[in-house]
């Protein structure tokens, strides 16, 4: 029986798909229902409910490649003016952020690649050193650089391409984070290799949701959630307690395993299940590639990440995701910036950070050492 939770993360995972030059992943990461805000309709004599949560204010805009959705506890009169201010600020950055848009920093950067520094605004620098922090701190498993390996694969039904090795070899020379020059002091970037291009696409949009969340806290709205790009971001009460963020089950669509409660903080999942197909042999292509070998990572199945911005949020999820559960969560423990990660392995084996477990509510009771049950199918 399809639920009202099944309906609206259906209807969420439809607004997610972007556009076919999206090459992001997108994460079914969604708010979910809880026991307390149940299915039925009440019965037309029943009484009000006195806890029943108030309406949220909700709307939605295509930006970035994908779609935003924005959901504020607040009155109209102040969430509406708001809300299309935050989408503006989004629309602003895309113009600046976009390495698809022919016009912007980013495309700048990328065809002066090999030649000389390119003067940024104060938006693409901070995003740019970002991307290089996590390339950083994760040796270059998520890399800025990848987008050297843009347009070789397709993932988009009925146009589905897998690149010949010889094709992918080149480009990989072309990966390597290290060559990326910053000079905070002239405010500018420089790719040192010419044919080196950097992708924002995997941190862009949670900056747009940080930038889109000052814009509501300005203007007194304390409690919300924002959607955009695979990550939500919340922040405050919804009613008289956290909001609810659910993880999507890998192999089971429109079902989660299990959900966060948090009152801050952005939220971002890595998975292989979506932008992917699966060929004649039962093998599964997605979309996040291992830059050392130019091919889908295949040690994990999805990743989870709570950080306290989104600037970094999705960045470190792609990190865990390519580096593995054990060398991920050996990065999150090390590196300078507070994560916390719920990660389920090739091995469908569920691991988290220190403490992470305890916050986790289960939807499904685990096997066997931790195995998420129907995990492993295909």
């Amino acid at each position: 029986m399809r639920t009202p939770l099944h309906a609206a993360l259906a209807a969420l995972l439809a607004l997610a798909c972007g556009s076919d030059e999206d090459e992001d992943e997108v994460v079914e990461t969604v708010e979910v229902r809880g026991e307390d805000e149940g299915g039925g309709q009440p019965e037309a004599e029943a009484p009000p409910d006195p806890d029943a949560l108030p309406p949220l204010f909700s709307r939605s805009r295509p930006l970035m490649g994908t779609v935003f959705i924005i959901k504020v506890q607040a009155p109209e009169r102040v969430a509406a003016p708001a809300v299309e201010r935050a989408f503006d600020e989004i629309e602003r950055l895309e113009t600046v952020l976009s390495e698809w848009r022919e016009d912007s920093e980013i495309s700048r950067i990328n065809r002066h690649a090999g030649r000389r520094p390119v003067e940024v605004g104060e938006d693409v620098f901070t995003v740019v050193k970002a991307g290089v922090d996590v390339s950083r701190w994760s040796e270059g498993a998520f890399d800025l650089s990848w987008a050297a390996l843009r347009g070789l694969y397709d993932f988009r039904p009925g146009r589905q391409r897998v690149p010949a090795r010889s094709a992918v070899r080149p480009k990989l020379r072309l990966i390597d984070w290290s060559q990326i020059e910053l000079d905070e002091e002239a405010r500018t970037v420089f790719l040192k290799r010419e044919g080196m291009a950097i992708g924002t696409g995997g941190i862009g949009k949670g900056y747009a949701l940080d930038r889109a969340g000052e814009i509501l806290r300005d203007a007194g709205i304390e409690s919300y959630m924002l959607f955009g790009g695979g990550q939500v971001q919340v922040h405050g009460q919804r009613g008289p307690r956290a909001w609810r963020v659910g993880i999507q089950h890998p192999r089971r669509e429109e079902e989660y395993f299990a959900f966060f409660e948090s009152d801050g903080g952005s939220i971002s999942t890595s998975g292989d299940y979506e932008h992917f197909f699966i060929d004649d042999d039962g093998k599964r292509w997605h979309h996040i590639l291992d830059t050392d070998t130019g091919l889908p990572a295949e040690r994990t199945t999805s990743v989870t990440l709570l950080a306290p911005s989104g600037l970094y949020a999705d960045a470190l999820s792609t990190a865990v995701f390519v580096l593995g559960p054990e060398r991920g969560l050996e990065m999150l423990a090390r590196i300078p910036y507070r994560a916390e990660a719920v990660v389920l392995g090739a091995d469908c084996r569920l691991r988290t950070t220190p403490g992470t477990r305890e916050k986790l509510i289960l939807r499904v009771e685990l096997g066997e050492d931790d195995l998420v049950p129907g995990c492993d199918a295909p």
